[in-house]
């Protein structure tokens, strides 16, 4: 069996996703049985300098869509970060979800060979586009999910590594 860069980037991105949807689903009703303020989650820090919640699925979301594009060899989408709840979120993932799955796994065809230009403050720098998946984007998705996981832990959702892991 060939590994292909649509099998390393678009399967593993989707089973993130749905471990968050999972998890954010959880959240949810955590908040709801307990009858807490939503707000207390959603804008939870691990620590001060650090994202909130809402700013890690958003980012999460953002890699996958990302690279995945990038890898495909197709524009990558800009979406507005103007999430304020639950389910303002869960339906962020359910549509990165759905782009990711959505693209043509013929179009990833010869990814190992392109270029990925990057764009940040204002700098662009160019990369292999499997290096910049497997040292960048997936280091990076995976760092924000497991970060909105960690705020949710620590704010006492009872959630496992199966929750994390989408197999849940």
């Amino acid at each position: 069996m060939t590994i292909t860069a649509h099998r390393v980037s678009v399967p593993v991105f989707v089973q993130g996703l749905k471990g968050l949807s999972g998890v954010l689903a959880k959240a949810a009703a955590h908040v709801e049985e307990r009858k807490l303020d939503p707000e207390a989650l959603l804008k939870a820090r691990l620590y001060p300098d650090m994202f909130p919640l809402i700013r890690q699925v958003q980012i999460a979301t953002d890699f996958a869509k990302g690279a995945s594009a990038r890898l495909a060899g197709v524009e990558v989408p800009a979406w507005d970060d103007t999430e304020t709840s639950f389910a303002d979120l869960s339906a962020r993932v359910a549509r990165a979800i759905a782009y990711v799955e959505g693209l043509d796994p013929a179009a990833f065809d010869g990814a190992e060979d392109r270029t990925v230009a990057l764009t940040r403050r204002g700098e662009t720098t160019e990369h292999n586009a499997l290096d910049y998946l497997t040292g960048q984007a997936l280091p990076n998705f995976y760092f924000h999910l497991a970060t909105a996981y960690a705020i949710l832990r620590e704010n006492g959702v009872v959630l496992g590594k199966r929750d994390f892991l989408g197999t849940a």
